[in-house]
């Protein structure tokens, strides 16, 4: 069972930067997509980005420009580095990874921004 731990939550000011980090232990095959969710209070859990195993990302539009998602397969690692946050980017972020077809999701890390 492959198990994921997030870091790298916490509160910050708006226009601050944050950088999440998500492990993937017990798994010796290859990651292929690798991803960001968000879920705020009362809404539905959404895509922030996502990476392919060839390096193809792609970015919620209210992120575009503000946050890159990057990977390194050799440490099963997949990160989200935020600048210019806002408070609406207030949510907590999950990691997914998919191996062999299966989704495989973190516990969820709290990012708060404050005005």
């Amino acid at each position: 069972q492959v198990q994921l731990v997030e870091s790298g939550g916490g509160l910050v000011q708006a226009g601050g930067s944050l950088r999440l980090s998500c492990v993937a232990y017990r798994t010796i095959f290859r990651i292929s997509r690798m991803g960001w969710y968000c879920q705020a209070p009362g809404k539905q859990r959404e895509l922030v980005a996502d990476i392919s195993s060839g390096g193809s990302t792609n970015y919620a539009d209210s992120v575009k420009g503000r946050f890159t998602i990057s990977r390194d397969d050799a440490k099963n690692t997949v990160y989200l580095q935020m600048n210019s946050l806002k408070p609406e980017d207030t949510a907590v972020y999950s990691c997914l990874v998919v191996v062999f077809g299966k989704e495989y999701w973190g516990q969820g890390t709290q990012v708060t921004v404050s005005s």
